[in-house]
């Protein structure tokens, strides 16, 4: 039996399927197919009952799953614990972000940290979905706002401050809203739940949610920005995706007087990879160097996630 047989069956039941396992790993479908297959054959057992809809794990195939991420878990901690010994960071480390912050931040930090730890293999998941860290096998996720309460293990790395903001010529024709009250007469571009939840400003040193209403919805806060700079609407954003175009004058800041209460950054991983050097140096690297992006308190918080 071979090791790397093992983690392509870890990879395809965390995953679901031979496609995104195979997405997941670089390597085609039908290698990942194939080696599951020969795994099965060395077992001389069935694993997974294969159909044209779905993979579902067998009894026997579900036990060996569970020792199979037991070795694998075993034999990254004694990578590490060997790397620690000659003072080179040796492993793997997957890693899920927001799409946008991911581009703007994470990315040059992770060409940073591969520098500096040449031997570490990084796989860098940016996506606006909120992925499964146990279930599809991440280490470490960012994650921007509040938090479900769930076994994750949370740092908090900061804050992410917001601004509301639409074009100039937005401004013009509809006029600039005085205060929070005045936003429902206003086309809002709406980013996630806000759709739902309305918008959050500090008035006379409380926060207050005011009801928004648009014609757009989106996940991704890119997407949201360009309609504000293409004079849809107004949109409330984390500066970082807002800043550049502030900055040139495609978007001009509204209700500057009301201050939206900042978003919070964490990073969430499960309980059973604190133990991981490389996880634990990858976070601490994160604290250090988000300092540019971020408010850093330094704060550790109970499991939510």
């Amino acid at each position: 039996m071979q090791l790397e047989d093992v983690r392509i069956f870890v990879a395809t039941v965390n995953s679901g399927s031979f496609t995104a396992a195979a997405d997941q790993l670089q390597q085609s479908k039908q290698y990942v197919s194939r080696r599951v297959a020969a795994l099965e054959e060395t077992l001389s057992v069935r694993l997974l009952v294969r159909n044209t809809r779905k993979l579902t794990v067998t009894d026997l195939g579900r036990e060996f799953y569970d020792h199979a991420q037991r070795i694998l878990e075993a034999v990254s901690n004694a990578e590490e614990a060997i790397s620690e010994r000659h003072g080179m960071l040796h492993g793997a480390l997957r890693i899920s972000a927001p799409l946008s912050f991911g581009m703007r931040h994470l990315c040059p930090l992770i060409v940073e940290f591969m520098r500096l730890h040449p031997r570490v293999q990084v796989n860098a998941d940016l996506s606006d979905r909120r992925a499964d860290l146990i279930g599809e096998g991440f280490d470490l996720a960012l994650r921007i706002g509040p938090l479900a309460d769930s076994t994750l293990i949370a740092a908090c790395l900061g804050d992410l401050r917001m601004t509301a903001c639409c074009s100039p010529a937005y401004a013009k024709e509809h006029g600039m809203p005085s205060s929070p009250e005045e936003l429902g007469r206003h086309k809002c571009l709406l980013y996630g739940k806000e759709s739902t939840t309305g918008w959050e400003f500090v008035v006379d040193g409380n926060r207050q949610v005011f009801e928004v209403k648009g014609m757009l919805v989106a996940n991704n806060g890119e997407l949201v920005r360009d309609a504000a700079v293409a004079d849809a609407g107004i949109a409330l954003l984390p500066y970082f995706i807002v800043g550049p175009a502030i900055e040139d004058g495609s978007l001009v800041p509204v209700l500057e007087s009301f201050v939206p209460p900042p978003l919070q950054l964490s990073a969430v991983y499960p309980q059973h990879r604190q133990g991981s050097l490389v996880m634990r140096t990858f976070l601490s690297f994160l604290q250090e160097r988000l300092g540019d992006a971020v408010a850093q308190p330094a704060v550790r918080r109970p499991a939510r996630g």
